[in-house]
């Protein structure tokens, strides 16, 4: 019988992990399991992905905000510190604020406006028109965007973010002013102390402050980039990727992953003879159209797979063959030429007319958007996710 299926995924259950848990022998146990219990083929080149939190939480990558009070403290000396581009997220900056004010005394809070880099919004652009606001120009005080705009929650929260972060910072006994300004140079007219927050444009922001006589700059991914008192770390990302754990603790994006990948493959390969591919995944990258959020708060969308999952893919449209290429053939004929065009496709099609449309993104953040839709960030419970077929096309 012809297949009637192309990729097919499952989100697995797996067990509540805590600190010290073995995360390799966990997911090769899981898959396997799942594979018996539901009848499933392990096949090369299948793929199996792992959502980071299970796997920080299995290192123990954990640290306090006292941790992150003594990091910042140690950089700044106690100076007053300019905190800007945070994201607005109580899950993701709402810890790492207040360890950041319980290591400074004075407070320079610098939001990006209309929204911040992940697309959460302070104020709709069409309301910036009406006042006539231009932000990538414009400095405002807090008086001067209450004045204009009023309180404005989240749709989704309903937080107002000023108001929030302004009392975190007066919560842990530090002065606080808030301004709003797109250009990273501003703050520099309030303090040459820069903690800049943002995340996938954070290499430009440093430079700027930098280029323009800022004295300390750093950013999240500078805190925590050592282990500070015996806490948790990540070498490479420091506090970016982290999220809530308890009311005085985070959860780090997790360390040295890429023998951990590595390892779930060979044992899998022990066990079934079949080479399957694996990655760990943080955030997807996709944007809501109601909240417009982009969803991209990790540093990274993988922060380690195995190198099956190196490149992007190499796709032609099948719409576009059949309009084009193949306008005049129907049914079994049109089916055939279209099957033997993908057999014998061109193996870079960059730039390529029968490649328009498809998504030139990387595999691991196709994959990773993927993963993260499936096991969803609530109590689904399959933090595991096991993937067939991505790699076949119309032929398979």
């Amino acid at each position: 019988m012809e297949r009637t299926l192309g990729t097919v995924v499952r989100g697995l259950r797996g067990p509540i992990i805590h600190k010290g848990d073995n995360i390799e022998d966990i997911v090769v146990n899981t898959v396997l399991h799942s594979a018996e219990a539901e009848g499933i083929s392990i096949e090369n080149r299948d793929i199996v992905t792992i959502t980071e939190s299970i796997v920080a939480r299995a290192q123990g990558n954990y640290a306090t905000i006292d941790d992150i009070a003594t990091d910042v403290r140690e950089k700044f000396q106690e100076e007053t510190v300019g905190v800007i581009f945070p994201i607005l997220s109580r899950n993701r900056f709402a810890n790492c604020l207040r360890g950041i004010a319980r290591g400074a005394k004075n407070v320079v809070l610098m939001l990006s406006y209309p929204s911040d880099e992940v697309g959460n919004h302070l104020v709709d652009l069409d309301e910036l028109d009406e006042k006539g606001i231009n932000p990538w120009t414009d400095v405002l005080t807090e008086e001067e965007f209450r004045k204009h705009f009023g309180h404005k929650k989240h749709p989704f929260t309903g937080v107002d973010y000023i108001d929030y972060y302004k009392s975190l910072i007066e919560a842990e006994k530090a002065t606080c002013k808030v301004i709003f300004s797109n250009n990273p140079k501003t703050i520099l007219d309030y303090t040459k102390n820069v903690l800049t927050c943002d995340i996938h444009s954070r290499s430009r922001t440093k430079r700027i402050l930098t280029d323009n006589g800022a004295q300390n700059v750093y950013g999240l991914d500078d805190i925590l980039a050592k282990s500070i008192n015996g806490s948790g770390f990540n070498t490479e990302y420091g506090l970016l990727g982290s999220n809530k754990a308890t009311e005085e603790s985070v959860k780090l994006f997790p360390n040295n992953c890429q023998p951990i990948v590595d390892g779930i493959q060979a044992k899998i390969k022990n066990e079934t003879g079949k080479t399957i591919e694996v990655m760990v995944y943080g955030d997807g990258a996709f944007k809501d159209p109601v909240g417009k959020i982009w969803e991209l708060a990790d540093p990274v969308v993988s922060p380690a797979y195995t190198k099956g999952l190196d490149g992007t893919p190499n796709e032609v449209k099948l719409k576009y063959l059949a309009d084009n290429n193949f306008a005049d053939l129907k049914g079994d004929a049109l089916k055939q030429a279209i099957s033997e065009y993908i057999e014998n496709k061109n193996e870079d099609l960059v730039g390529a007319m029968e490649a328009q449309g498809t998504t030139p993104r990387k595999l691991t953040d196709l994959i990773g958007s993927l993963s993260d839709l499936t096991s969803g960030s609530g109590d689904k419970g399959t933090p595991i996710v096991y993937i067939q077929g991505y790699f076949d096309n119309y032929t398979k």
